[in-house]
């Protein structure tokens, strides 16, 4: 091994990142290859739909949170709003993730709406809607990861940042206080 190679950095959590990926590829392998050897929509439908579902678990409740420290729910409060709910590890933490496991976090996450984005062109370009109902599902689900996981990130770094003003803040506080109460 050669000293002066740079060390490759392996993925700190490889079982998640393989179920992370699991329930994508085998939706989208499932839709395409069904639509090949299976002549019934409705087992199609729900095999896709079913498989798209445990991804969209996957990813908001377990490698969301380990892949990349981010965690995100949506409820409805009293006066019957939707209210965003978001949650993320300390500063410390977040700078300890991996880098692999959240690239290969957020890539997947993207990638997977692209190519249902493709495959619901096809379906468009062939008429075929109720194939495009499944591929709608399933983009919806993965979508709404994107956006989940995306407001997460956002609000992490305001979190951060707030963090860092108020820390800065209380230090030249506590500063002044005591060039002060020295004189």
């Amino acid at each position: 091994m050669d000293p002066n190679q740079p060390v490759q950095e392996n993925y700190a959590n490889p079982k998640t990142c393989f179920f992370h990926i699991l329930f994508k590829a085998a939706g989208l392998a499932f839709y395409i290859l069904s639509a090949l050897f299976i002549d019934n929509f409705v087992i199609i439908f729900v095999v896709t739909v079913l498989l798209a579902a445990l991804d969209f678990w996957v990813v908001k409740n377990v490698s969301g949170r380990i892949l990349v420290g981010l965690r995100w729910w949506n409820e409805i409060n009293d006066l019957g709003e939707s209210v965003w709910r978001f949650e993320c590890l300390d500063q410390e933490s977040l700078a300890r993730m991996n880098k692999k496991d959240s690239w290969l976090f957020w890539w997947t996450l993207y990638l997977t709406a692209a190519a249902w984005t493709v495959l619901g062109i096809f379906s468009l370009i062939r008429f075929q809607a109720d194939y495009l109902l499944v591929v709608g599902v399933c983009l919806t689900l993965s979508v709404a990861n994107i956006v989940g996981f995306t407001k997460c990130k956002k609000d992490a770094k305001k979190q951060i940042q707030a963090f860092a003003q108020q820390t800065i803040a209380s230090r030249v506080s506590s500063t002044i206080q005591s060039a002060f109460s020295v004189v």
